[in-house]
């Protein structure tokens, strides 16, 4: 094989409370082309990030492909890039995953599939640095994963919800290092148990479709109180989605974008129209996305 086309989706992490756990897959896509060349390495951007990603060999995307052919014992003469980007870069909606997801899994067919998608998903998951956007990224779906240390990531795939997710996207980045960087250390059992709580509930309702319960499984206590600062109005334009008739709302990854769901289709336009108001009223302006699960992840397209 000497070309290849991957499409990678969109994730978002948490869903609330499910911090560096719980991840779903969005129907919003970059593109990866890869094609070896008799020499050299050419890297070019389209879309999100154009002018601002790298085209050398700094790239997180060539990065993850050289050592996908390292460990598949596999030496291209040259390699040619393309990629096509429509996912924001660092609003929490798993750009950096996708990098990397589709990169890993582009590499992998050039080199003959050498490799199993959970050596992949460990790879990927490695340079990231968590495993909550990477899995739903190579697996699409609604995903529960832990990090081992004899058996590295395990996870898992239960169909997702079926739901509008209506994104705010405030036109800001906010890297996942500053993001991180506000958590505390310690948190207390207190907070911990309010946690567990609502993620196990949380997963309840998507295998059962019992999404009332989504309006209070999605209330978080161990990273969205603490990001408040970080994502101005965030806290209203929860209260704003909810009274407009979401059935849940969180703060996607590690922000700035907020995503509510709902399985109402004629009420998206009051929600989105709630969301942006809110955040103006805060001197916060966004754009707005319509959104839906991905249940595919990762797929070649081209051979």
């Amino acid at each position: 094989m000497t070309k290849v086309k991957v499409r990678v989706p969109a994730t978002t992490a948490n869903l609330g409370p499910g911090f560096d756990v719980l991840g779903m897959a969005l129907n919003l896509y970059n593109y990866i082309e890869m094609k070896e060349m008799d020499s050299g390495l050419e890297i070019s951007v389209e879309g999100e990030g154009k002018g601002i990603l790298p085209g050398d060999s700094s790239s997180i995307v060539y990065e993850i492909a050289w050592k996908v052919f390292k460990l598949a014992g596999y030496s291209p003469r040259g390699i040619k890039i393309k990629l096509t980007n429509n996912i924001p870069i660092a609003r929490g909606l798993g750009s950096s995953a996708a990098a990397l997801v589709g990169g890993a899994v582009a590499a992998n067919a050039l080199s003959g599939s050498r490799l199993s998608l959970e050596e992949l998903i460990n790879l990927a998951s490695e340079m990231e640095g968590h495993p909550d956007n990477v899995v739903p990224a190579a697996v699409g779906g609604f995903t529960l994963c832990i990090n081992t240390v004899d058996e590295g990531i395990i996870f898992r795939k239960i169909d997702p919800p079926e739901v509008y997710a209506v994104a705010a996207v405030p036109f800001f980045e906010l890297s996942t290092k500053k993001a991180r960087d506000v958590l505390p250390k310690m948190v207390s059992i207190k907070d911990a148990v309010f946690n567990m709580g609502r993620t196990s509930m949380l997963v309840y309702a998507v295998q059962t479709g019992e999404l009332r319960l989504l309006k209070n499984v999605m209330q978080d206590r161990l990273h969205q109180l603490y990001r408040v600062s970080l994502v101005p109005g965030m806290e209203n334009v929860f209260e704003a989605a909810l009274e407009a008739g979401a059935l849940g709302v969180f703060l996607s990854g590690a922000g700035p974008t907020v995503i509510a769901l709902t399985q109402d289709k004629s009420s998206i336009g009051k929600i989105k129209e709630a969301m942006k108001i809110t955040f103006l009223n805060h001197d916060m302006d966004c754009s707005l996305l319509e959104l839906e699960p991905d249940a595919q992840g990762a797929v070649i397209m081209e051979k």
